[in-house]
């Protein structure tokens, strides 16, 4: 099938419709004229499904899907309708992300977040074999994970080949007996967090440095630690 030159492109890498890709869409489809077409290229297999229903929901008119080698072209002729741009940023920007905790044994405390449920145990317990993860296995995941998952979308969209991301990452507390009310000096806080994050890919090393970094910048975790807390994350390329 045969598609229009499209007056503009936009990449969304491995995002979906409900993470962010709308958001991608709009800012390009912003400056369109009515009937001119953007192309949206993206690897996430559910756009295929949401993005038509989107476009009909927003009166655009989607011409269709070609595949690529490593992704999928979709295809969106503008429609007359007025953008609404400027209130969705500013919606995203104002977003606030809630979750409850509640109480579940002695030493352990069920979080709802969204539609899952797990489970936390003491702050910062230390043993080998525990009933739930800690607070503090929880905050280092919550980094690992950020970084992990924001390497692979931001490699995505500039189209780098990653086979595969491992994350080893250790804290430590300045006093964890502090913590446990065994002294009265020093802090409970989480003074050094280190690690190294695993990389398999066939591209330059000079190109994945620069998405490490762009990870780095834009990662609302790490941005967040690396203001109170000594952080040594290093990158390291399995070829």
């Amino acid at each position: 099938m045969e598609f229009p030159n499209p007056q503009a492109t936009c990449d969304g890498g491995d995002l979906d419709c409900g993470s962010g890709l709308l958001l991608i869409i709009k800012k390009s489809m912003d400056p369109l004229s009515p009937g001119e077409v953007l192309e949206v290229r993206s690897r996430e297999r559910s756009v295929a499904e949401d993005l038509p229903a989107w476009c009909r929901m927003v009166k655009h008119e989607f011409l269709g899907a070609r595949p690529n080698p490593q992704d999928a072209s979709y295809f969106i002729r503008k429609g007359g309708v007025e953008s609404n741009l400027q209130q969705d940023l500013e919606a995203a920007r104002g977003y606030q992300w809630g979750i409850r905790i509640r109480s579940d044994q002695a030493t352990t405390a069920k979080i709802y977040s969204r539609n899952h449920t797990f489970t936390a145990g003491q702050p910062a317990d230390f043993g080998a074999q525990v009933d739930a993860p800690s607070a503090i296995d929880y905050l280092l995941g919550a980094l690992g994970s950020c970084l992990t998952v924001g390497f692979q979308m931001n490699a995505s969209r500039r189209g780098l080949i990653v086979d595969t991301c491992e994350f080893s990452i250790k804290g430590k507390l300045d006093n964890v007996l502090y913590h446990l009310q065994l002294e009265d000096t020093g802090s409970p806080r989480v003074s050094q967090i280190s690690g190294t994050f695993y990389v398999g890919s066939p591209e330059e090393e000079k190109k994945l440095v620069e998405v490490w970094h762009k990870t780095l910048e834009r990662s609302p975790i790490y941005q967040t630690l690396c203001q109170n807390v000594e952080i040594d994350l290093k990158l390291s390329i399995v070829l």
